[in-house]
């Protein structure tokens, strides 16, 4: 009895073993290999799209479209600006949220918002959303992205 429990306890140890140490191993990897979070602009026909997430993936925080010559930018995701100017859109029953694919929880605001303007001229967006309110950054090459794109939407205060 004991020649097949010794090997078998003895085995079983190793192989927990190796699976703690491979578990250890690749945790700091898992974190380092995460897709860091920034400012992406994008055009879809005449449609520019500003988002703030993790590039070429559905894992955005914020995206606002606009189309040449609007005063408004149209706002979807699990943030918003944090604007008394930002106008809830009302729902249909045809919305469908781009990221999520779920009915959308669409809001507007215009271009010319303080709390926009802030973030073409210092590269910071304040935001509200479950979590509370926070402030989301642009990098220098980021800036020039959102500068493109309040350029394209046409507004005359950039």
């Amino acid at each position: 009895m004991f020649k097949f429990a010794i090997p078998a306890v003895a085995a079983l140890g190793l192989i927990a073993v190796a699976a703690q140490s491979r578990a250890t191993d690749s945790t700091p990897e898992a974190y380092a290999a995460a897709p860091a979070m920034g400012w992406h602009l994008s055009h879809e026909d005449s449609m520019a799209k500003l988002a703030y997430g993790v590039a070429n993936s559905d894992q955005l925080a914020l995206m606002m479209t606009c189309e040449p010559g609007q005063a408004q930018a149209v706002v979807y995701g699990d943030v918003h600006p944090a604007s008394p100017r930002l106008v809830k859109a009302s729902m249909t029953a045809g919305a469908i949220d781009p990221l999520s694919g779920g009915l959308a929880d669409e809001a507007r605001i215009a271009l010319e918002a303080p709390v926009l303007q802030k973030l073409v001229h210092s590269g910071k967006l304040a935001v509200e959303g479950d979590a509370g309110h926070f402030e989301l950054t642009a990098t220098g090459d980021e800036q020039r992205l959102v500068r493109e794109f309040f350029a394209y939407c046409g507004s005359d205060t950039v």
